[in-house]
């Protein structure tokens, strides 16, 4: 049976993996090399031309898997195989991310090592630092490679429209909540250092073509516009990802509060969002740490805070845009400090957004 595009994803998601690993692997055996005496000579002399070229060549390869890949999705789809043009895959090599030449950006790591050490760490903790520096900086550009391509490929393809996000675990709260969500397909993806996720590139994205449309792709039928079984489009569920995490899990994935807000009922996606824009501010005759998400006119926040006070008669009920928001709106760990008890504690949850 031929494979669906569920476990072609999964199968580019471990192929990628296998890269990060043969480069990561490499990468530690190049850093064992440095002299600690000369940190900065011995990397002159070859070790950071050499680390370079490790992670250059596994861009490469992560970058060369990209078209099959979306052809196998197309194929799985029954969608019009044509191409207008396909990835190059050595655009996506021997470069940063951000442009800069690869033997600069690792030798970051040098640079950390060299000031833990000027700071009083002990030798070896302060390799260590720079050693995971090393691991996370080229794991990112390796990953960051083939998604580049990826979605290089998905343009060069006109029956893609879009990609959902695959998210698999161990993964950080804020890709959690991303899983299965859907992009157009010139949507760049968003990503953070060492984060694994891949497309799964779509024929069908169900903003523009009805959601709830399902295509039978062989016995494991699945389609980026539905949500078959318990999993979601990213493969994972996030509430039932974060039910089967233990509770010192949750809290280092999920931080202390925002654990303890989810397991209060709060909304899991709400909880996460708010720390994009958490910022400090003065209420309540203290400091506390508040979040701007949510808080611009057409945000929730914004929208039932207004609704509250034209209830309470404090504002005109026509009052429309002129309506300026009077509180900030506090993240789940100042709620709980302020909170008196429990009754309070989930009644200011649901005003400020975290529980339905």
């Amino acid at each position: 049976m031929a494979p669906t595009a569920r476990q072609i994803a999964l199968q580019q998601y471990r192929r990628q993996q296998r890269i990060v690993r043969r480069s990561s692997d490499r990468v530690q055996e190049l850093w064992r090399l440095l002299d600690l005496a000369d940190l900065s000579g011995s990397w002159d002399a070859g070790i950071g031309s050499r680390m370079a070229a490790t992670v250059a060549a596994a861009q490469l390869a992560s970058a060369e898997l990209a078209n099959d890949y979306v052809d196998e999705v197309v194929e799985a789809e029954g969608a019009d195989p044509i191409r207008s043009g396909r990835a190059r895959a050595a655009a996506f090599a021997g470069a940063a991310a951000d442009g800069r030449p690869l033997e600069s950006l690792m030798y970051l790591s040098v640079i950390s090592t060299k000031q833990g050490i000027a700071g009083g760490m002990s030798v070896d903790d302060a390799l260590m630092t720079g050693l995971r520096q090393a691991l996370r900086l080229s794991s990112s550009e390796v990953t960051q490679a083939g998604r580049g391509a990826t979605g290089v490929s998905m343009a060069g393809k006109r029956t893609i429209q879009g990609y959902v996000r695959v998210v698999q675990p161990p993964a950080c709260g804020r890709c959690i909540i991303l899983a299965g969500t859907e992009w157009g397909w010139n949507k760049g993806f968003q990503r953070h250092p060492k984060c694994d996720c891949i497309h799964l590139p779509t024929t069908l994205i169900a903003r523009n073509q009805g959601a709830g449309r399902r295509t039978s792709i062989g016995a494991d039928e699945f389609s980026p516009t539905t949500r078959p079984g318990s999993g979601r489009r990213g493969f994972i569920d996030p509430h039932a990802y974060f039910n089967r995490l233990s509770r010192a899990e949750q809290d280092r994935v999920f931080t202390a509060a925002g654990a303890r807000a989810i397991r209060e009922g709060g909304d899991i996606y709400a909880i996460v969002n708010a720390r994009r824009g958490m910022y400090t501010t003065t209420t309540y005759g203290r400091t506390v740490r508040a979040t701007r998400e949510g808080t611009t006119r057409r945000g929730s926040f914004y929208r039932s805070e207004r609704a509250r006070d034209i209830a309470r008669g404090r504002v005109p009920g026509d009052i429309g845009r002129g309506y300026r928001l009077t509180t900030p709106r506090l993240l789940p760990e100042e709620i709980f400090e302020l909170a008196e008890s429990r009754d309070e504690a989930i009644a200011m949850l649901r005003r400020f957004g975290y529980l339905t």
